[in-house]
């Protein structure tokens, strides 16, 4: 049997820094293998946000430009967006999209741009700096080590119920100094990761899959798609 999900890219034509869109290539790969098929729909300027039209939602990256704009339109969309995560609904969300989720974030400029305040983060600014470089964490419930990409001027610091993605083994994570990188709040993934995260972890994508998998049909058993095997690198 061939299962389906409705995955929501949102705004898919304007966040998408460092090749983000290619976590979707990865999470069609992975569902491939799964049994499953993917209808993708970018969701972007002035278009509904349906929480019930979707499975999962991906939130790449983007300019301080493109984040701004969407900082604007994403408040049309906020409700919707927080419904969909309180009741369980999987979100992979990467760098920009990442402290959108959050209260607000700093710019380069030193303005304060405001998020949706589903997750309990914010994001300070650095002084001219940037973590750059190759990125190691381990994750501490799991066990599994994720491996990535940086490249970020914000410093992230995290709150009530959030738990980190993972412990930094080698870089900077979400501040350089709690040794955090990323979030997990209920079946919200959050990092800066770019690479994509999820071509060079394929296990993260099998958990998104799975948890929305679950959430569609939850009358079946997925302990086969649980128990595939999945390389480290897509």
């Amino acid at each position: 049997m061939t299962y389906e999900l409705n995955v929501a890219h949102l705004y898919g034509d304007l966040m998408n820094t460092y090749g983000d869109v290619g976590n979707i290539l990865a999470l069609q790969y992975y569902a491939k293998q799964m049994d499953v098929h993917l209808n993708v729909k970018v969701v972007s300027l002035d278009q509904d946000f349906r929480a019930d039209d979707y499975d999962m939602a991906f939130f790449g990256g983007g300019q301080d430009f493109e984040q701004e704009i969407v900082s604007q339109d994403i408040q049309t969309k906020k409700q919707a967006l927080t419904d969909f995560i309180e009741s369980g609904g999987p979100v992979l969300a990467i760098c920009g999209g990442y402290q959108l989720l959050g209260h607000y974030y700093i710019d380069a400029k030193g303005d304060k741009i405001p998020g949706i305040g589903a997750l309990d983060h914010y994001t300070l600014a650095q002084d001219h700096n940037r973590f750059i470089g190759d990125i190691v964490i381990k994750n501490a419930d799991n066990g599994e080590t994720y491996h990535g990409f940086e490249n970020h001027q914000g410093k992230t610091y995290l709150g009530k119920d959030e738990k980190t993605l993972g412990n930094v083994v080698e870089g900077k994570g979400n501040n350089g100094e709690d040794h955090t990188e990323g979030a997990i709040y209920k079946n919200v993934y959050c990092s800066y990761f770019h690479g994509p995260i999820l071509t060079r972890n394929g296990n993260l994508a099998k958990r998104l899959l799975v948890a929305a998998l679950k959430r569609r049909y939850p009358d079946v058993d997925f302990s086969k798609q649980e128990e595939l095997a999945v390389p480290a690198t897509f």
